[in-house]
């Protein structure tokens, strides 16, 4: 219709050919919630994606564009940018393999370029397969310091979170060796913490902003017997925060904190460590997680799960959530956390 606003238009990237990528990408491009909301540009080798079509059992028109014609894409078709980035018959279904590295981050690097140039309005990615990609790039720890890198920004400024329907889960660590957390733990990386958590829901149209810190040890430390972690650093962040005017409280004992969030009491929960919001998160909703990662100049996301190669070809993947997570793409384009986090 004449003068109306088009659909954003996010780039999908086309994750580990060997995974669930290519027909979740197949999936997504047939689905009607996702053509009722945005504009797909799929970014990714068309050999690949057609043949997760086929697993997928989906026709979909997806029109092909050259680079120069971006962003300037038909405003009712989702559209594909091909990148011939691996041959089909290197790819072993159900296995992490160099040249499926290779190609989901040859898809990756191109989607975020794109999203720097501000000619898509937002990234969304089938799932990656992290030993796939270092063996196709040997200093490639995870998708936070890969984005970082590739874009100049200082990692520390870009933090992953996790996201339910009802609950967000955002953590100070993520991709270090348990054994290092509690000496990465300080006020200001904790604060740090807080403010973009709470920055990145406002960004996502939250007004409730309720964050509860989780403690490290035990019991949140039994007032010490366990641990002074939540003395010395947790609770004087805390109350840094709180002096700045962020609605946080803690550290509570890690785990009720999850059983807390999810009666509704917590709009969001900090953990110190990886795991310790993972389990919780994914035995709230596999299916439905979504990945948000705060920080860029454009909103990048990913479902929570993996690439479940133990099924990949079968024709069984479920788009829940990365169905989610381009729905939240589209519903944040435009609208970034802007002011640099840094904190003293």
């Amino acid at each position: 219709m004449a003068g109306q606003t088009p659909k954003p238009l996010v780039g999908l990237v086309v994750g580990d050919p060997a995974g669930i990528g290519p027909e979740l990408a197949a999936r997504l491009a047939a689905d009607s919630m996702v053509a009722d909301a945005v504009r797909l540009l799929i970014v990714g080798d068309r050999r690949i994606f057609d043949r997760g079509a086929e697993i997928a059992g989906t026709h979909t028109v997806v029109t092909p564009v050259r680079e120069d014609e971006l962003p300037h894409v038909s405003p009712g078709q989702h559209s594909f940018l091909d990148l011939p980035s691996i041959d089909p018959a290197t790819v072993v279904t159900g296995r992490a393999g160099k040249p499926g590295g290779a190609s989901a981050l040859a898809n990756f690097r191109k989607a975020l370029d794109l999203g720097a140039e501000r000619r898509v309005d937002a990234v969304c990615y089938t799932p990656f397969n992290k030993s796939a990609m270092r063996k196709s790039y040997s200093n490639y720890e995870d998708e936070v310091s890969f984005s970082a890198e590739h874009l100049g920004l200082p990692v520390t400024d870009i933090a992953e979170f996790n996201i339910q329907p009802r609950v967000w889960s955002a953590r100070v660590t993520s991709h270090v060796p348990l054994s290092r957390v509690a000496s990465l733990l300080t006020v200001p990386a904790i604060l740090n913490r807080i403010v973009l958590t709470d920055r990145a829901m406002r960004t996502a149209g939250h007004e409730s902003r309720r964050i509860a810190v989780a403690g490290l040890n035990p019991h949140a430390g039994d007032e010490g017997n366990f641990g002074r972690e939540e003395i010395d650093v947790i609770g004087p962040a805390v109350e840094a925060a709180r002096a700045r005017g962020f609605h946080c409280s803690g550290p509570y004992s890690p785990d009720t904190v999850y059983v807390r969030a999810r009666a509704g009491e917590f709009d969001a929960v900090l953990t110190m460590y990886h795991d310790q919001g993972q389990i919780a998160m994914k035995l709230m909703g596999f299916f439905e997680g979504v990945v948000y990662f705060a920080g860029l100049p454009f909103p990048l996301t990913t479902p929570a799960h993996g690439t479940a190669y133990e099924i990949s070809g079968q024709g069984k993947a479920d788009i829940g959530a990365n169905r989610a997570a381009v729905l939240l793409a589209g519903r944040m384009a435009g609208r970034t956390v802007g002011e640099p986090l840094a904190v003293a």
